[in-house]
């Protein structure tokens, strides 16, 4: 298997720069041991105006068979020769994403000592393989590689014996990739895609696969068009892990949707006036509704589910009540931003020792949760599909159990008050659903006598007598003497 990493530069940025970036001097061979053979890193070239890596993988087909057990493929009597004769030694896939991962594990992270502004930023890059299988044809592989921010993808099909042109074509492309991309998300593309378009993986997959995708995928696989196939082929179709990474990465949408620069005007919603005197953002009368809720609890321990860019664990932060503070998010880049807008880095003993950050799934139960006085789930529920919500209720209410939970989420009756939304429209492109009042409190009813707590409604921001306040919040508060249906049923 072999790839080409080129890139071109001037005397004040020259290109063998690219050295620094994979951390491997052009001045060197290079050999790394893999479980199934020999990884090769040279330079055909690197000067100044041009340098080039290539990769090279010597695959060794025993060492393949053997960490496969030995075993042929349905028992049909060339399975066993199979496993000799293929094209695993010469074509890119997960044979080679993995020696990716392992010769250039820095460079993926995108970390460079040396020169962390060129690791950070674009550079000109030219990537080749020159054997891809694509089990979808040159056309697949244009629509995974185009969304990237490639200025150019080429995908030539390689003729299946040039000595028969009547033959047609292989189900083998020629790649090469052109454009201004940073080095790692180059490199993140490659480890994802390779074995997506190869269709198949040499090693079983395993849960941890989901962490790998999600980690690889940070800022592209979410909002891509063939998310659903990326995901699906590269868990090799194992449906559970498919549907985990899924609702993951749609957690991940929901949470990059609301960023920083739409954090005060509820999703995107202009909530100010012409008037001189700007009312108070509602984002910001919404969390002071659930700071004073959780005084009013006397909780000291609060989980932040959904806690996005920590704007709410920074409020919480402010009170010396809260002991004990966890913010719960499944975007690693909204944990990222949150913990720079905490300074976790240059933040006091004491201090840190209230407030942690965790990556986790909000359907999913986690004993992690358990324990604490109270849960927030602010503008969180409107961002999942509906027949994901008894998921999500069970493991906040029947399984980690706070002994209060305060759930706030739009009021679509007053939407009609916003002069900037169309009539009919959500405030937010990714909200799943917007209820009524009636709606919400039905929602929130059923979950308190199923999971057995008790619960009031508090309007959050003008509570207009037609339509009711912009945002609901429910206050959920546990019986802690209440048998709840399932007990029953059980």
């Amino acid at each position: 298997m072999f790839l080409t990493i080129s890139t071109t530069g001037s005397p004040e940025r020259p290109a063998t720069d690219l050295g620094f970036l994979l951390h491997k001097h052009p001045d060197k061979a290079q050999a790394f041991s893999t479980a199934h053979g020999t990884a090769h890193v040279f330079y055909p070239e690197a000067s100044t105006e041009r340098c080039t890596a290539a990769l090279l993988l010597e695959v060794d087909p025993v060492a393949l068979v053997r960490r496969g057990k030995g075993k042929g493929r349905g028992g049909a009597p060339d399975a066993a020769l199979a496993q000799y004769v293929n094209d695993r030694p010469y074509a890119a896939s997960s044979l080679l994403s993995v020696a990716l991962s392992t010769v250039f594990k820095s460079a993926l992270r995108g970390v460079c000592t040396a020169l962390p502004e060129r690791a950070a930023g674009p550079l000109p890059l030219r990537i080749e393989v020159p054997a891809l299988p694509a089990r979808g044809g040159a056309e697949l592989v244009r629509s995974l590689f185009g969304p990237l921010g490639w200025a150019s993808v080429e995908a030539e099909p390689v003729v299946l014996d040039e000595r028969f042109p009547q033959w047609g074509d292989s189900r083998y492309v020629r790649l090469v990739l052109e454009g201004e991309v940073r080095l790692a998300d180059a490199l993140r593309h490659l480890y994802v895609l390779l074995p997506v378009l190869d269709d198949a993986k040499h090693y079983w997959v395993a849960p941890d696969e989901v962490d790998k995708l999600l980690r690889a995928g940070e800022g592209w696989l979410a909002e891509h068009p063939e998310q659903k196939l990326i995901t699906s082929r590269y868990l090799s179709r194992r449906w559970g892990l498919t549907r985990q990474a899924m609702e993951r990465l749609e957690l991940v949408r929901l949470a990059e949707a609301d960023d920083l620069e739409v954090e005060d005007v509820d999703n995107a919603v202009d909530e100010t006036t012409d008037t001189e005197d700007k009312p108070v953002p509602l984002a910001e009368q919404r969390r002071e509704a659930i700071l004073r809720a959780l005084r009013d609890a006397g909780a000291s321990t609060v989980l932040d589910l959904g806690c996005g860019q920590g704007q709410l664990v920074q409020a919480l932060l402010k009170d010396v009540r809260f002991t004990d503070i966890l913010g719960v998010d499944v975007s690693m880049r909204a944990l990222t931003i949150a913990a720079r807008r905490l300074r976790l880095e240059s933040m006091g003993e004491r201090q840190a020792e209230r407030v942690n950050l965790l990556q986790g799934s909000l359907t999913y139960t986690d004993k992690r949760l358990k324990g604490y006085d109270a849960a927030v789930l602010s503008e969180v529920i409107e961002h999942l599909d509906l027949p994901r919500l008894p998921a999500l209720a069970y493991a906040v209410f029947g399984s980690a159990r706070p002994g209060t939970v305060i759930v706030t989420t739009p009021n679509v009756e007053y939407n009609v008050r916003w002069e900037t939304l169309p009539a009919g429209h959500v405030r937010h492109g990714d909200h799943r659903f917007e209820w009524t009042r009636e709606e919400f409190r039905a929602w929130a009813h059923e979950v308190g006598e199923r999971h057995g707590y008790g619960v009031e409604f508090v309007p959050v921001g003008p509570d207009d007598p037609e339509v009711g306040p912009p945002t609901q919040m429910a206050v959920f508060s546990r019986k802690t003497a209440t048998t709840t249906k399932e007990e029953k049923a059980a």
